[in-house]
């Protein structure tokens, strides 16, 4: 009798839903197996070389790198976090917008913009000396170094702590900051002894999305000559062409990146923050004094400046210059390119991301989905460049299994046909950014809750049909915007396109990579000005998707 009740209750949970939650969280997790199976294989005769004159400098430069980024990222975007969640003064809820832009530009090419922009033959410094007759010092110009790429990094990626932040300070911290204006607390007292404190799951949380950025970028310390981990990989790689050490290399990255995201993890659990009441009353903002109204204008405006709006006017008289060249049946064919991998994949990804998240919910958070879910989370924290090498041992051994398949067909027995095709980049894609599209899906689904969908299935209607006639018209705004956070994601990536990319397939990211190595930094503003275009646009309905729902 037990095992006629396991076997009924196994069929109850096995459906179609689940076995395809389980394919995506298999998906998800093998590339990581190759990759971690990596440290265990024999090394050969460069890791010596490789162990003694390069790991040491990445790790430190890595290391650095992340620390100062996170320092400076924290500062700025928990800052204005308080400013705006706390404060009203004139323009507020325009700047509120504005430091949510920075996201919309990909460091890297924030890197080729203020790289050229105070070079010597840059703009800035051509100005000084032509109209205001002043010869600056080089050393205040030179961005090419290890504080330029934090100065960078922290200026365009400080958006994912600000966000996050502000949100919790609106909310979840209200009552507490009120409690204390009533008491007749001061501001820096109620910042420093309430809000930080009770902001810190938060704000790690953002840093770990700013750690996480840092650790995945290879643009920017490519081009500034910084000897980071991921560029590390890529000389591996593509300098010694040796892909079992890149891969060493990449298991010893990855294995660093677990011990990062468990720790996250842990600091958050023990940093949680319950209100004493359910009913969550926004955060009352205050008037600033005039002095105070002029110095939030001045160093909110000076922030919109240099994470936005210099380098947006730059480019666009780069672009003047130089559209003529670019724009071409070339260049059509580069947004034919990056439209086809970004829409085929997004179209998986968020299948996937659907399909995990009604799992996940319907039953009831239980081991099994808890344990897709994570899967499927920790392909975003993984570098690109780390993926890549996890996604090309897969798909080399899927290419040496079918062999005979292959030589059936006339390929011959040693041809590679997955791994020098599309499949492989937009399976790349998909594990990478499915974590992405999931959040925002399993956001909808919480918000609505599940008394619509359990009223459907008492009711004898199916889960597939209830989904579609119940589920689906509720969440299909947190769909757009996990469709909309995506295709921003995969436009700006290039690490993993670069590895993973067909011969002679390029994309926009690539493209404006290419033309900036290749000392052509004005040709390079027009895809990047495509890759803005799209990020600013999608920024924006993300937005107002979200002053929708707060309303």
């Amino acid at each position: 009798m037990m095992a006629s009740i396991s076997l009924r209750n196994l069929k109850r949970i096995l459906n179609g839903w689940v076995i395809l939650s389980v394919i995506g969280a298999i998906m998800a997790l093998i590339p990581s197996l190759y990759i971690f199976f990596g440290l265990f294989d024999k090394p050969n005769e460069n890791w010596q070389q490789i162990k003694e004159y390069m790991l040491f400098e990445s790790v430190v430069q890595s290391l650095y790198l992340v620390v100062g980024t996170v320092f400076f990222s924290v500062i700025i975007g928990v800052s204005l976090a308080w400013l705006v969640a706390a404060y009203d003064f004139p323009m507020r809820k325009f700047f509120h917008f504005a430091f949510l832009l920075p996201l919309a530009i990909p460091p890297y090419i924030a890197a080729y913009t203020y790289g050229s922009m105070l070079s010597y033959t840059g703009s800035v410094q051509v100005f000084m000396r032509n109209t205001l007759g002043v010869t600056p010092n080089q050393a205040y110009f030179d961005i090419l170094s290890m504080k330029g790429a934090i100065f960078i990094f922290s200026m365009f990626l400080f958006p994912y702590i600000y966000l996050m932040t502000k949100t919790f300070m609106e909310k979840q911290s209200a009552a507490f900051i009120e409690n204390a204006r009533l008491l007749g607390k001061g501001q820096l007292h109620i910042f420093f002894r309430i809000v930080l404190p009770l902001s810190q799951a938060a704000i790690i949380g953002g840093a770990s999305l700013v750690a996480f950025e840092v650790l995945n970028d290879f643009g920017v310390t490519k081009h500034f000559g910084i000897a980071s981990f991921t560029a590390t990989i890529f000389k591996t790689w593509f300098g010694m062409y040796d892909v079992d050490s890149a891969l060493r290399l990449s298991a010893l990255l990855m294995s660093a990146i677990i011990g990062l995201f468990i720790m996250e993890r842990l600091l958050r659990r023990r940093r949680r923050y319950h209100s004493a009441t359910s009913k969550l009353n926004p955060l009352k903002r205050r008037k600033l004094s005039y002095l105070g109204t002029a110095a939030a204008i001045f160093v909110s405006t000076v922030i919109f400046a240099l994470s936005f709006a210099i380098p947006v006017v730059q480019l666009l008289v780069w672009a003047k210059w130089t559209y003529q060249d670019v724009l071409n049946s070339k260049f059509a064919q580069l947004v034919s390119n990056t439209l086809l991998v970004s829409i085929v994949a997004i179209t998986v990804l968020m299948l996937l991301a659907v399909i995990v998240a009604n799992v996940s919910r319907s039953l009831n958070r239980s081991l099994l989905s808890l344990a897709a879910t994570k899967l499927i989370l920790m392909g975003y924290s993984i570098p690109g460049a780390v993926l890549s090498i996890g996604v090309l041992a897969l798909f080399i051994s899927l290419d040496h299994q079918l062999s005979g398949v292959y030589s059936w067909l006339g390929f011959g027995s040693s041809k590679l046909v997955l791994s020098m095709s599309l499949v492989m980049l937009i399976f790349a894609y998909v594990i990478r950014f499915l974590g992405v599209g999931f959040n925002a899906v399993e956001a909808g689904f919480d918000k609505i809750g599940n008394r619509y969908s359990e009223a459907s299935r008492t009711l004898g209607i199916g889960m597939t049909a209830t989904f579609f006639k119940v589920d689906l018209p509720l969440i299909k705004g947190s769909i757009l915007a996990g469709f909309l956070l995506t295709f921003m994601e995969i436009m700006k990536e290039l690490p993993l396109t670069l590895l993973l990319r067909p011969f002679n397939f390029e994309t926009l990211a690539t493209k404006a990579y290419q033309y900036a190595s290749d000392e052509q930094i004005h040709q390079a503003s027009v895809p990047s000005l495509f890759i803005i275009t799209v990020g600013t646009a999608t920024v924006f309905v993300y937005h107002w998707l979200g002053e929708k729902k707060s309303r």
